[in-house]
């Protein structure tokens, strides 16, 4: 037996047994006559003694113990006299009278300590190190709490889980697939699945009613922060339902996954319509941890000689504004770097217009020469304004305005604190548009996927109005993050082929991408819909990550790459000409 009990379990209780400990050497430290070493595993750290008196040989040999050895120690639970209150096992040490070095340890590259020296990547270099660190070992202990509890609760709800494979038919589904060429079919490729949307229809097809996976997909797109070239869903489906189902089905889901890991009471989750999202909060995943809504003035604004407002009106843009409460006393810098942000080229804005409510009572804007006190005091009526408070108010296109003012207040909140960091906003959002236009060929396109079902209430308007039917698709949002996103599917074939018709599709390319799908409908298909959670977000957000490479084991750089395995690289002609694969220059 390598050991009796982990470095995190001894208390007062164990005082004056035998045992032996396992683990990493996290620091040793000479004092006077005796050596103390921290040792460490995965459940905790308990502190040994090596005393010169009573054995000057082992003391000696701990001396020599550099950090990250593996050791085992075996002897005597002691009451310490200085107690550690920030240990669980700070009560207590152990008095070491054997010492066994299981294996050596070069000195490693960074400090295995939550605040590490390390920077990302060399702790991506050295992920096997990386993860012994308390943070990210237990960002990872949570991810298998949270997994615990999501089987647990779709056990219960009658959810058989079934595996789908990994290797499958290229279809479109809104990104780039993973190729996987075939050596037996030269010329002929496999996708890895972006999801496995048609497979867990195709399950309800054959009547297994209620599905669900914790699954790896693939995209092969851009990185950022919360993607990566794969990733993880819970990945669920439900026959016989309507929205209020999966509502009331996967609203209950994250509750009981926020009861059961972070004991907190989540209350019954709101619903936001998505056009009023936008409205609101320039965004379709809107954090409600505080207010500051944008209030749009096309319909408020008094007449004036302003070009910039009449031009937008004209034009048939938006006038809108946020209210940057207490901010009255912003600094002609300080609005110049709000300026400066709304200009970026991803917001695009060409300005910021801003008008001040200051303490003395009095109004000062940046539009004093086009309207009155009385004018702008009708304007700050608008949003509530008070005394101390900064209207900020952009005026461009529908998209930019919103986009800008929905990061703006968002960057504002972080400036000032004024999200409850003990506070969760989670909410559904709904009635998604079922197409939307691209804006640079005009062509419709779907805005989810091709079988999302559309509003039965819209359909007079799928033939010559496609842009105003609604999807009965929906979002769960979890502090500002979209983590879950699902729709109830088309189960009647003349409404698919409907859709697929307005997507451009011919008979021939419906057949070609899709036939295996349309020919299971024609055997009885259910109603059905479901839904994909982001495990890798959810994680992230009840772990207080930053991106989802602090929630996943092994992740890629930002670029995509494994530094620790040194991946992707060349491979050898042999296996490409086994493959029938030529390499372009």
């Amino acid at each position: 037996m390598y050991r009796t009990h982990t470095c995190g379990e001894l208390t007062l209780a164990h005082v004056g047994q035998q045992v032996t400990l396992c683990g990493w050497v996290q620091r040793n430290r000479l004092l006077g006559g005796m050596t103390f070493i921290d040792l460490r595993d995965r459940y905790g750290i308990t502190q040994l003694v090596f005393d010169m008196e009573r054995n000057a040989t082992l003391c000696a040999e701990a001396n020599r113990l550099g950090r990250e050895y593996v050791i085992q120690a075996s002897g005597v639970v002691k009451e310490r006299i200085n107690k550690n209150p920030n240990l669980p096992t700070g009560d207590i040490e152990i008095f070491v009278d054997e010492l066994t070095i299981l294996n050596a340890s070069e000195v490693p590259p960074f400090l295995i300590e939550n605040e590490t020296d390390g920077n990302e990547e060399l702790r991506l270099r050295y992920r096997y190190l990386d993860i012994r660190r308390p943070k990210l070992r237990d960002a990872l202990i949570t991810r298998a709490k949270i997994c615990r509890a999501v089987r647990e609760y779709l056990d219960d709800k009658n959810f058989v889980e079934i595996e789908t494979p990994n290797l499958i038919k290229s279809t479109p589904e809104g990104a780039r697939d993973f190729l996987v060429p075939s050596r037996l079919v030269k010329g002929s490729f496999y996708a890895l699945p972006q999801s496995p949307q048609i497979l867990k229809q195709l399950l309800m097809v054959a009547g297994m009613d209620r599905y669900y996976q914790i699954v790896k997909c693939y995209r092969d797109e851009d990185f950022r922060g919360d993607r990566q070239p794969e990733f993880t869903q819970v990945d669920c489906e439900m026959s016989f339902v309507h929205q209020e189902d999966i509502f009331e089905t996967f609203g209950g889901l994250i509750r009981y996954v926020f009861k059961k890991v972070l004991q907190y009471e989540l209350p019954e989750l709101p619903k936001l319509k998505y056009d009023e999202a936008l409205r609101l909060y320039g965004t379709d995943k809107p954090d409600l941890r505080f207010d500051c809504r944008i209030v749009e003035l096309n319909e408020l604004l008094p007449a004036s000689d302003f070009a910039v407002f009449n031009n937008t009106l004209n034009s048939g843009g938006l006038i809108a504004g946020i209210n940057a409460t207490g901010c009255a006393s912003y600094s002609r810098k300080q609005l110049d770097e709000l300026t400066e942000f709304v200009k970026a080229p991803h917001r695009g804005l060409g300005g910021l217009i801003h008008i001040r409510f200051t303490e003395d009572g009095s109004v000062k804007s940046s539009i004093d020469k086009f309207f009155t006190e009385e004018q702008l005091r009708q304007i700050g009526a608008a949003f509530q304004a008070q005394k101390g408070d900064l209207l900020l108010i952009a005026a461009d296109k529908h998209t930019k305005v919103r986009k800008s003012l929905g990061d703006l207040r968002l960057e504002l909140a972080k400036r000032h604190g004024w999200m409850d960091e003990k506070k969760w906003s989670v909410l559904w959002v709904v009635d998604f548009p079922l197409f939307e236009q691209d804006e640079e060929t005009g062509q419709i396109t779907f805005a989810h996927h091709p079988f999302c079902s559309p509003h039965p209430d819209d359909l007079p308007y799928f033939d010559k109005e496609p842009l105003r039917v609604r999807a009965q698709t929906y979002d769960m949002v979890i502090n500002g993050n979209e983590i879950l996103s699902g729709s109830i599917r088309i189960h009647d074939p003349a409404i698919q082929e409907k859709v697929f018709q307005k997507l451009g599709l011919s008979k021939e390319e419906q057949e070609k991408k899709f036939g295996f799908l349309l020919n299971a409908f024609k055997y009885g298909a259910p109603p059905h819909g479901g839904c994909a959670f982001g495990l890798d977000r959810i994680v992230m957000l009840m772990t207080g990550g930053e991106t989802i490479r602090d929630v996943i084991a092994f992740p890629k750089t930002s670029g995509g790459r494994d530094l620790m395995m040194d991946a992707p690289t060349p491979v050898e002609k042999k296996q490409l000409d086994e493959l029938g694969i030529t390499l372009k220059q």
